[in-house]
């Protein structure tokens, strides 16, 4: 599935299925609170916290989703085309950056 086909699919969905799209900060809360499920996973998948018994049943790839979905829905609400943001961005670092990693001793 292409990032152009996402949006669109995510589009149909809430046509569909969600009456409408939630505001744009409630959609940017969600976001939020996404990106906070995934990183209590991170923290205790890699890092030095335990799992809690209700920890166990969350799915690091479904939280990732989670946040994409609602990155989507943002995207669209926005009119912002996330393939050609994506492209650029992707041209943008790569003329800021092509030699600054290569170069970082800390990397090598």
């Amino acid at each position: 599935m292409t990032i152009e086909e996402a949006q669109q699919s995510v589009d149909n969905w809430i046509k569909t299925y969600g009456v409408r799209y939630f505001g744009e900060l409630t959609n940017l809360a969600i976001l939020t609170e996404e990106v906070g499920e995934l990183a209590r996973i991170m923290v205790r998948t890699y890092g030095e916290q335990s799992f809690k018994e209700n920890d166990l049943s969350k799915n690091m790839a479904d939280e990732m989703a989670d946040i994409l979905w609602v990155l989507l829905c943002i995207a669209n609400q926005t009119g912002v085309d996330l393939t050609k943001a994506f492209e650029a961005n992707m041209e943008k670092k790569t003329l800021r950056d092509k030699v600054r990693h290569i170069n970082n001793k800390k990397l090598n």
